[in-house]
């Protein structure tokens, strides 16, 4: 069995949808969520699964790096995976999790990836370019944002009638299918 951390910032509905997901698989066990934020939505759905709620600020997570890769290590955390955590992973923790740390991102990379390129950053940019597609990459972390090995890509048409607000509805649909699928892939 894989231990799984997810690290998340905002409202967590995609860690929710992996906790519904892997409720009752016997080849993955989601241990923790670690936020950045404590009014983050996560929290809240993290607790009604009875999930262990880690809350680490911004400056601890650069500050006492070692200390929480010694913390995960100790809880045996195989994967982490991210689901919408907006902070850059810091060096010794790819370094400590090799190839063990999943992101999400809301484009199809290496188009619409990097700094500041999350959320509606990211469908904005994809509309006011007249994109004809967009969707989802799933991707192993590096050292570079947005730059690591794809595990999975999956795509939706960019319709000239799209909003950022519609096609951020179409990302999610895609997000929600595919991202425990890939998380299924790699394990």
């Amino acid at each position: 069995m894989k231990n799984v951390a997810i690290f998340a910032s905002g409202e967590g509905t995609n860690a929710e949808n992996l906790f519904n997901y892997f409720n009752n698989d016997k080849r993955i066990k989601i241990k923790l969520v670690v936020t950045n934020s404590d009014t983050a939505g996560v929290i809240e759905r993290a607790e009604r699964f009875k999930k262990n709620v880690q809350i680490i600020s911004k400056t601890a997570l650069y500050e006492y790096t070692d200390k929480i890769i010694e913390f995960l290590e100790a809880e045996k955390i195989d994967i982490i995976i991210l689901a919408g955590f907006l902070l850059k992973i810091p060096e010794q923790f790819i370094k400590a999790f090799p190839n063990q740390i999943v992101n999400i991102h809301p484009s199809l990379l290496p188009k619409y990836g990097g700094k500041g390129m999350y959320g509606m950053n990211v469908h904005k940019a994809v509309i006011e370019n007249h994109e004809s597609e967009s969707g989802i990459t799933i991707h192993f972390v590096n050292e570079e944002y947005d730059k690591g090995e794809i595990i999975l890509q999956a795509k939706c048409n960019v319709e000239e009638t799209d909003t950022p607000e519609t096609l951020s509805a179409k990302i999610r649909k895609l997000e929600f299918e595919f991202f425990p699928k890939a998380i299924e892939k790699i394990i």
